[in-house]
């Protein structure tokens, strides 16, 4: 995520290091790279995140009005979530903090951002 500002750059990190988490310690990869499956899901979660129509405003996805995320795809990364989210107080402990503190924040409106919407 080359172009994205502090927020979504850290949303990207902690995405990369959950599923890393995960692949590391369930899927025990040759080589400590991610596995395809792991790939697969961490390439479609940066498309979805570098499209996310909040931008840096960009709430926690469980408090996000918009489902972008395929259904198979969305459980996924819930089963990463799972397993990852208690795991890395001990592993990213700022990366957790961090994501405790996003998921309090609420969705903007999207009527504001879009042009001829409320807010414009």
């Amino acid at each position: 995520m080359e172009t994205a500002g502090r927020r979504l750059s850290r949303e990207w990190k902690t995405l990369e290091a959950m599923i890393r988490l995960r692949c590391r310690d369930i899927h025990k990869p040759e080589g400590g790279d991610l596995c395809g499956e792991c790939r697969d899901l961490l390439g479609y979660a940066e498309g979805r995140l570098a499209k996310c129509p909040f931008g840096e405003d960009k709430p926690a996805c469980t408090r996000c009005p918009v489902h972008c995320y395929r259904p198979e795809m969305r459980e996924r990364i819930r089963e990463v979530m799972r397993y990852a989210g208690p795991r890395m107080i001990r592993e990213h402990p700022w990366l957790a903090l961090m994501h405790l503190l996003d998921g309090r924040r609420k969705a903007p409106d999207l009527r504001c951002k879009r042009p001829g919407g409320k807010g414009e």
